[in-house]
């Protein structure tokens, strides 16, 4: 059996043709064809013969809007534009099946490397998922003692500021003012022996 070189088709390479469709990471029939290296004539072809093992998780073909997206949105499948058939899109596990009725070295041997590429986007989408789920329950918990902080930061600048200072006598005025009292009212009170005087 001769050897197949896969160092031609980089694991990054395999990862970009994977899209998510209908709620499913998916590689259409064309990107799924060169990769195995066959036309994507004789891999319909092959699922054609063996529907058996094809059921609606395995494959399923686009519609004509989410073919018209995937043209928008992939340069490299540019070239469906113009073609009337609508693609099959094959799942993980389709693909493997795929590889298995093509019976080529190359399409079993690439095919490992079409599961490992499934896989590490699994695991990219997983990590994400869990991170995003961190940095919701952080959110949440900030919201939640917000107001708590706020009140630590305003007792914390209570300690903080300087104490009042207590309001300071004027020392030498007092006493003027205080003579100047005693003296309005010893003046009051004889201006009002006198009244009673003259009564």
């Amino acid at each position: 059996m001769a050897q197949v070189n896969t160092s031609i088709i980089p694991a990054e390479r395999i990862q970009q043709c994977i899209l998510f469709i209908r709620g499913e990471k998916v590689m259409l029939d064309r990107d799924l064809a060169r990769l195995y290296g066959v036309e994507t004539r004789i891999l319909n072809q092959s699922v054609k013969r063996n529907k058996d093992r094809f059921p609606a998780d395995f494959v399923f073909r686009l519609s004509k809007a989410e073919k018209a997206e995937v043209v928008t949105i992939c340069d490299h499948l540019s070239g469906l534009k113009y073609s009337p058939v609508l693609p099959r899109a094959f799942t993980e596990h389709g693909a493997i099946m795929a590889a298995n009725t093509l019976n080529s070295p190359r399409a079993v041997k690439i095919s490992v490397y079409v599961v490992r590429a499934f896989v590490k986007l699994r695991e990219m989408l997983s990590t994400h998922r869990q991170l995003a789920l961190k940095l919701a329950e952080l959110e949440r918990k900030l919201e939640k003692h917000d107001g708590q902080i706020v009140a630590l930061i305003d007792a914390i600048r209570q300690l903080m500021a300087p104490p009042p200072e207590p309001p300071r006598r004027r020392i030498g005025f007092a006493a003027e003012m205080e003579a100047d009292s005693n003296e309005s009212r010893m003046s009051s009170s004889v201006s009002r022996r006198r009244s009673r005087k003259r009564g």
